[in-house]
């Protein structure tokens, strides 16, 4: 597929979930596979699919521009087959976002600015509207009309900047039947938690009496002390299973040859004059205490590919500087101050990969929802506390853990993931878990922590043989 990307702003846009085998040269976020689409430009990508079905989206992913720039992707079954459910009536996206009385650039300029956490949003919107409770959108409030007895799928996506979102439909169930574009084993719920980045098919039965019935979408904020928008847009955690069957077979790594442990934490960096106001600190972010900095000059790919020196760094840690009490309630002040760095991880091609992303309580604790361009993840643990690794391991879920590309990380909590760095063109089978050759971001998809650089990146080798090995890139890539 290929989407010609006209932009009258410094922007990117990538499609999130898409692994794009081969060719990251259309991933698109900013400085790690391209430089921005400078405005006047535009920019020819080529979007590549490969076993997504399901529901995914695009969205810019430069500064807060995707506030505003997003939209759905729906893969459907391939010809000849049909969906692992009864078929829905119809599929609707439902898109969960935000909505500010300001201009989103004059927002996230003063948060830069100012060092502390930004303005909330004065609104959640679903399908573009906040809803009737809002005189300003009442007449335009998104509306779904269903037949008595039928069955509709629900496509979610959480396009929020800053929080993870509950929601439910008034007096009705529903089933969710997949996340991120893969399938999952039917879990019945009230209600349901979503991660900014995140997408959830549900199944909707309408079997109650003739009614009008809201969709209603709520924050969920962990953090403390920290303002959240409380507003409610009008139209739980779980434990998802992957659907296994000899359609949707899974393949999860059983033997690790790259154990990796990551610490995300919200830091502090002391302010060398009073512009951060009385504290005399701006926040920032880190994984593995190294907060990223992101290039300027050229982009990561570009430089990896044409083997330029001076760009980034190859010695990004497999683990954090120092193992104390990540969740402790007083931490010493000196573990606050992170390291910067342009710092990637280099990942052998076919290696058997585990991340244990450890939340911590340095500077603030909140729940945070990693996302890894290029792959799907399976997600074969998560828990409270600091990681045991006698004892956590032997609770993981390796028989039908849910293939997922967004995580959220629990507050003073942790999360599991397992994938291989291989490329899907050297089997008929298909593996759902590989993460293919190239370079690819991780980052924590609430934009306040995004923006204070809790990312890192990873550059996959090439392997052996024409498969294994990355594309050249188009004729044109935006200039830097």
């Amino acid at each position: 597929m290929a989407a010609e990307i006209y932009s009258n702003i410094n922007t990117v846009n990538p499609r999130h979930g898409v692994k794009q085998p081969k060719y990251p040269w259309s991933d698109g976020p900013e400085y790690i596979t391209q430089c921005p689409i400078q405005p006047g430009g535009k920019f020819s990508q080529r979007v590549i699919f490969s076993e997504e079905e399901g529901t995914l989206w695009w969205h810019a992913h430069s500064d807060w521009t995707r506030a505003t720039v997003y939209g759905a992707i729906v893969i459907y079954p391939n010809k000849g087959t049909k969906y692992p459910f009864p078929t829905p009536h119809a599929d609707v996206p439902i898109i969960l976002g935000e909505w500010w009385k300001k201009d989103t650039f004059e927002i996230f300029d003063q948060f830069r600015a100012s060092g502390a956490d930004p303005n909330v949003s004065d609104a959640y919107t679903i399908n573009g509207q906040p809803g009737d409770l809002y005189p300003c959108s009442k007449t335009d409030t998104f509306k779904l009309s269903v037949d008595y007895g039928k069955t509709y799928l629900l496509r979610l996506i959480n396009v929020a900047l800053q929080d993870i979102l509950f929601f439910s439909i008034t007096d009705h169930q529903v089933t969710v039947v997949g996340t991120d574009a893969g399938y999952t084993k039917p879990l019945k719920v009230d209600y349901i938690a979503i991660s900014p980045g995140q997408t959830i098919d549900v199944s909707l039965k309408a079997n109650q009496p003739l009614n009008h019935y809201y969709m209603a979408a709520k924050v969920y904020s962990s953090a403390n002390g920290v303002q959240y928008d409380n507003t409610t847009t009008t139209t739980i955690f779980y434990r998802l299973r992957s659907l296994t069957d000899n359609n949707h077979p899974i393949h999860v790594p059983l033997c690790i040859s790259t154990p990796l442990f990551f610490t995300i934490s919200v830091n502090r960096f002391t302010c060398a004059n009073t512009s951060c106001g009385a504290t005399q600190s701006r926040l920032a972010a880190s994984v593995n205490n190294i907060s990223f900095q992101t290039p300027t000059r050229m982009d990561i790919l570009r430089a990896y590919y044409k083997q330029i020196n001076g760009v980034y760094g190859d010695h990004f840690p497999d683990k954090p500087p120092l193992f104390f009490n990540f969740i402790a309630d007083s931490i010493p002040l000196i573990y606050e101050t992170p390291s910067k760095g342009t710092e990637v991880k280099v990942l052998e091609y076919n290696s058997t990969v585990e991340i244990v992303f450890q939340g911590t309580n340095v500077a603030a604790v909140t729940d945070h929802p990693m996302h890894i361009h290029g792959t799907s993840f399976y997600v074969v643990g998560w828990g409270f506390g600091n990681f045991d690794k006698d004892k956590d391991p032997l609770k993981y879920n390796l028989v039908d853990p849910p293939l997922q590309n967004t995580i959220a990380v629990p507050k003073n909590g942790w999360s599991v993931i397992r994938f291989k760095a291989t490329n899907p063109g050297r089997s008929n089978i298909m593996c759902p878990f590989y993460f293919v050759t190239g370079v690819w971001f991780m980052h924590c998809h609430l934009e306040r922590h995004l923006s204070w650089d809790m990312e890192m990146t990873f550059i996959i080798k090439n392997g052996r043989g024409k498969k294994a090995r990355i594309l050249p890139p188009p004729p044109y890539m935006p200039p830097c």
